[in-house]
């Protein structure tokens, strides 16, 4: 197996890397916008600069390294930046996608393409595969159009939704919901954090999993990866305080509503993973196991 992948300087990019070096028989062609972020900790890594916006540069780096496998993981993810530059959100959601599945398409390559659950309206969860999207947001809105261009495509191809993706990215100044806490907490700060929106929180290194399930089986339609709990984030954060000892009073139940953000936040979604389970082994951590392993990672760094 020779797969490239998108958007590898990224959190879901960078556990990808990780993962799949650990696969025998699996060859990776690492691909992002910019210098190679994982240079210091894999220098044999084969890293090619591909700006997935531009159809020359993605038909040529495809047509040179003949993958048999894409993992598309290269988004525009900000949700509120997307509501706001809705230009440059379509140019990396959807026009990225379309120069995609027609390389994937000629090439013969088995794209798997990363979706959310942000395509949703948010009325009913936790969702199966089978739910009609309804996005509420531009982001959502984009998103789902570059599903449906990868589902009309004429070659292999696998959606994996996925859910408030949380991990530890090397090289950047990114943060997520467990360390968030754990650091306000530690340093005194009050936090508002909202209990009316209901997810099913997915640790990095699970969703990589669930790429590379559905890339060695060469499994073909949609699968839901995620955790199996469905969570706000007040009792994400609960449970944070409570695995680090720290104080629950700081922690302060808010709704939706107390925060102006452009973008508007399906309030329910969440998945049902018995798909993935069943079809692919797929076998994701608890939210406390994902806590300890952020926090693991955190005292090895």
């Amino acid at each position: 197996m020779r797969i490239l992948l998108t958007g590898s300087n990224g959190l879901l990019g960078q556990k990808l890397v990780e993962l799949l070096r650990q696969q025998q028989g699996v060859e990776i062609i690492a691909t992002s916008r910019g210098t190679n972020k994982l240079a210091s900790l894999y220098p044999d890594l084969r890293f090619v600069p591909l700006d997935v916006t531009d159809r020359t540069q993605v038909q040529q780096v495809l047509g040179n390294e003949k993958p048999t496998h894409l993992i598309h993981t290269a988004a525009m993810t900000n949700v509120d930046e997307c509501e706001l530059n809705r230009e440059s959100c379509w140019l990396q959601n959807v026009t990225a996608v379309e120069h995609l599945v027609e390389a994937c398409e000629h090439h013969k390559i088995h794209l798997t393409h990363v979706s959310t659950d942000f395509i949703f309206s948010g009325e009913k969860g936790p969702l199966t595969e089978e739910e009609v999207p309804a996005p509420i947001n531009f982001y959502g809105e984009s998103k789902w159009a570059a599903e449906q261009i990868v589902q009309a495509s004429k070659g292999a191809w696998a959606i994996v939704r996925t859910v408030l993706v949380y991990g530890i990215v090397h090289d950047y100044g990114r943060t997520n919901i467990v360390l968030w806490v754990r650091d306000s907490l530690r340093a005194g700060k009050q936090i508002n954090v909202v209990d009316d929106q209901f997810r099913t929180p997915t640790l990095a290194e699970d969703l990589a999993q669930g790429c590379w399930l559905v890339a060695r089986h060469n499994a073909t339609g949609i699968y839901n990866i995620s955790s199996s709990e469905l969570l706000t984030p007040y009792q994400m954060a609960l449970q944070v305080a409570d695995y680090f000892g720290l104080d629950k009073s700081l922690i302060i139940k808010a709704d939706g509503s107390t925060f102006t953000q452009p973008a508007k936040r399906p309030p329910r979604t969440g998945f049902i993973i018995s798909k993935a389970q069943r079809d692919l082994g797929y076998k994701p951590h608890t939210f406390q196991e994902g806590i300890a392993l952020l926090a693991r990672q955190t005292e090895e760094a």
